[in-house]
């Protein structure tokens, strides 16, 4: 008899600490082979998991944006994920993606007066570009009014964030220990992972899976993925899981229960792993404190807030 919840023995949740190494895809792949499970497309029960932005930049100290917590949380992630990968039956992860000069950059903007450049974690106000103490070197007329627009509509400032997930680099591939665990999966359920693409709109940001926070009109990408969205819930439950918290998690998040709002069916079958993900820390914005308020309200709508020791019913 199988044990289906066993984790393949490559795996140790140590793995999670040691740096970047190279992800040992052909090892987990024929392990996978050989674990017995039967596919995915035979599920009674649907179950999906989303990762978001388990990367390095992310979660290796080294990364240019590490968030602290994030090695504990992709430990703990992945003793759930083997503990019940016999029962997930579809894998989304997605890759924040980065170029050099993007409206979030430090790159993108200056101070007209010294010439120099915003530091890292600066916000840029509504105020900040009225009074001109932060002006764009790239594409004045639409910076202006997204700064405008962001407040509006999304109720917050611009961030200045270190460079991060550049394209190409260390930093934007996954950690070694969760690219092989997709791999695994994939072998031992007979099922192809989704790989989703966010970031590479320069004019915009994009926290959540499903879009940015301010579509731009030249980059069709950039709005709300609606088919993305149909597909994730279509299964019958969704975990949701990654970094950071208090950004590209809950902007998922957001967009997720923003978009089925009306549909309470529908947002019960969301799951937030609580203990799977970490906010990054501000110097001056407690950002975590913002993020649990927000995961609060939507437990009230129905979202499940639980952790990776809670057995999955």
């Amino acid at each position: 008899m199988v044990n289906r919840s066993a984790a393949p023995a490559l795996f140790d949740a140590q793995d999670a600490f040691k740096g970047p190494y190279a992800p040992r895809i052909q090892a987990f792949t024929e392990a996978g082979q050989q674990a017995g499970f039967t596919e995915a497309r035979g599920d009674a029960e649907k179950i999906a998991v989303i990762l978001v932005d388990y990367q390095h930049d992310f979660v290796d100290p080294t990364g240019t944006l590490y968030v602290p917590g994030s090695q504990q949380d992709v430990a703990r992630f992945l003793t759930w994920f083997y503990a019940n990968a016999h029962k997930i039956s579809a894998i989304y992860a997605s890759l924040d993606t980065h170029l050099p000069f993007q409206i979030f950059y430090s790159s993108w903007w200056k101070n007209p007066q010294t010439g120099e450049h915003p530091q890292p974690y600066t916000t840029i106000t509504v105020d900040d570009v009225m009074n001109m103490k932060w002006v764009p070197v790239f594409q004045p007329d639409w910076s202006v009014r997204y700064v405008h627009q962001l407040q509006q509509q999304a109720r917050k400032d611009l961030m200045v964030w270190p460079y991060h997930t550049m394209e190409g680099t260390l930093g934007h591939m996954l950690v070694a220990p969760i690219s092989e665990a997709i791999a695994w999966h994939s072998a031992a359920r007979n099922t192809q992972p989704t790989y989703v693409v966010k970031g590479r709109t320069i004019r915009t940001e994009f926290y959540g899976i499903f879009g940015a926070e301010i579509p731009d009109p030249e980059d069709l990408e950039s709005g709300l993925n609606v088919t993305l969205l149909n597909a994730v819930m279509k299964h019958d439950r969704v975990y949701v899981a990654g970094e950071a918290k208090s950004h590209c998690v809950l902007e998922t998040e957001r967009q997720l229960v923003g978009h089925f709002s009306n549909q309470p069916e529908l947002l019960n079958r969301l799951h937030f792993l609580s203990d799977c993900t970490s906010s990054v820390q501000h110097p001056a914005i407690d950002f975590d404190a913002l993020a649990e308020g927000e995961l609060a309200i939507m437990k009230q709508q129905g979202v499940h807030i639980v952790s990776s020791t809670e057995p999955m019913r």
